[in-house]
């Protein structure tokens, strides 16, 4: 007994070390933690329960039965809470064989990917691989695809959060790209199908490790990751703020945080936000920060498609999705990008029972050959589908401009949009006073005065809230220092709403 008492100890000492002390130091060096040192970090003090410390890879070729077994085989995997909340993690250990995936490693990651389906918890993945392990061939490609099958399995069930921190290529960008939110640490992780020297090989490219996929990179052109860090402990810290706004499954509410910041707190300043000439900018984001509870609003996708917003916020204490249009990007206009980004969005909400407030001041869909020849015909539908299926509570403030199939996509009243709001500067209309009359006057288009004669008539039948709101397209026209109180009121009564879908295997969205 003595004895295997002993062992144990030993063979924990050897998992802790992981590929050993020099290897420790050269992730440091990095300016890297190790993959236990992250779980620390990331779960509440003393939390962690670890499994399958004891694991060891099978692999007997090129030369792996002489390697030495690592206890562990490169990936700390467990459970503990954040913030008191149940949380499942993954955590790749790059100092045991690169954190290469082998069948063993792939086992212990769908092994508390099941679990935590049963449990109905958070999955949170700390990467930091190389790729598959190519000692083992197929047998780490099949462990790929076991991990991915879970993925798919566990969307819209329980929340997935991939953190990237180091390498990822190959295969393993796969499983994160199939989870709700990926974040990326700035100059230590990277992400590509396939890495630079192939790309030099086949296209001839010169590129970076950086270029081709760095933090920046996806965050910024690509779109692929959510946000990017400074370094591992500013990414672990955010990680546990962010996971604050997420219920712990499909079937929860999201968490309510109490608040001192006054429901009905009125916010005069709102007043003068539009300017008078409607085509000066101005930030939205002043709009949200003054509408949430004391200002936090966790922004997803900052550099990416910046003429839409999207991110989380709270009222009353109550997590909201936030979908806003930009108009010191691009007018605020709906292209490709935006479309996307804002979709998936819309539809994590959706899957999590988190009620979408959505700010709008759109004069339309991008135009131009590079949208149409680039598909903003179905992308855009992305964004209308989302709303469309959407069932959770949906309020929508229009603050200036709503025109066309935009109006539409944006959350209005006929997508079953639940309270519709619209500030006195608000102008919903088939498109704007100036293409409008060009077009319904166009004889007269020789003659200025006479056209601006029927602009300003034009202006004054239809630029304006009225038209919508006499068809009850639009519940009530709000001044916008009321405006956080409202929006409080809407979503308190909306609390209990029940709406179902037409039962169906899954739509099928325009991808």
């Amino acid at each position: 007994m003595h004895d295997i008492i002993h062992q144990l100890e030993k063979k924990r000492e050897a998992a802790r070390l992981g590929g050993g002390q020099k290897r420790i130091d050269s992730q440091h060096k990095k300016g890297k933690l190790t993959a236990r040192e992250r779980i620390e970090l990331l779960l509440d003090p003393d939390s962690f329960e670890e499994w399958d410390m004891f694991k060891e890879h099978r692999c007997v070729d090129f030369g792996m039965n002489e390697a030495e077994k690592t206890p562990g085989d490169g990936v700390v995997v467990g459970y503990g809470t954040i913030n008191g909340r149940l949380v499942f993690v993954f955590s790749q250990d790059f100092t045991v064989f690169g954190g290469s995936l082998s069948e063993t490693h792939a086992e212990k990651i769908c092994k508390v990917m099941d679990q935590a389906m049963k449990v109905g918890a958070p999955v949170i993945g700390l990467n930091d691989s190389g790729g598959a392990r190519i000692q083992e061939g197929v047998a780490s490609l099949g462990g790929y695809a076991d991990v991915f099958q879970r993925n798919v399995m566990a969307s819209g069930v329980v929340p997935q959060i991939s953190m990237i921190m180091g390498p990822c290529a190959g295969g393993a960008v796969y499983s994160p790209s199939m989870t709700d939110f990926i974040f990326m640490v700035k100059d230590s992780s990277y992400m590509f199908v396939t890495g630079p020297e192939v790309v030099k090989t086949v296209t001839h490219e010169d590129v970076t490790a950086e270029e081709l996929g760095g933090a920046v990179t996806h965050t910024s052109k690509s779109g692929v990751a959510d946000l990017a860090f400074e370094n591992d402990v500013e990414a672990l810290s955010m990680l546990r703020r962010f996971m604050n706004f997420l219920p712990a499954n499909n079937r929860e509410q999201p968490p309510v945080q109490p608040t001192n910041d006054p429901a009905d707190r009125f916010d005069y300043s709102l007043d003068t936000l539009v300017p008078d000439n409607a085509n000066k900018p101005y930030d939205m984001k002043e709009l949200i920060v003054k509408v949430v509870d004391d200002s936090d609003f966790f922004e997803l996708q900052p550099d990416y498609a910046k003429n839409i917003i999207i991110g989380f916020g709270r009222i009353a204490g109550s997590p909201v999705g936030i979908v806003a249009n930009q108009p010191l990007v691009l007018a605020g206009c709906l292209d490709i990008k935006s479309a996307i980004k804002a979709a998936r969005f819309v539809r994590f909400c959706d899957a999590f029972n988190i009620p979408v407030v959505t700010f709008v001041d759109v004069p339309g869909f991008m135009p131009g050959t590079a949208q149409e020849y680039g598909g903003i015909i179905k992308h855009g539908a992305k964004l209308l589908y989302a709303y469309a299926e959407c069932t959770v509570p949906k309020v929508t403030v229009i603050t200036r401009k709503a025109y066309g199939g935009a109006y539409d996509v944006m959350s209005s009243k006929h997508l079953r949009g639940d309270v519709n709001l619209a500030w006195p500067s608000a102008e919903i209309a088939v498109m704007g006073p100036k293409g409008a009359v060009e077009i319904i006057f166009r004889e007269e288009k020789n003659d200025p005065a006479k056209l601006a004669e029927r602009e300003a008539e034009y202006k004054e039948k239809f630029a304006n809230p009225f038209v919508a709101g006499a068809r009850g397209f639009i519940d009530d026209v709000i001044m916008p220092h009321a405006t956080r109180k409202r929006i409080a009121r809407s979503l308190a009564m909306l609390k209990d709403k029940q709406l179902d879908n037409p039962w169906r295997k899954h739509g099928n969205i325009p991808l």
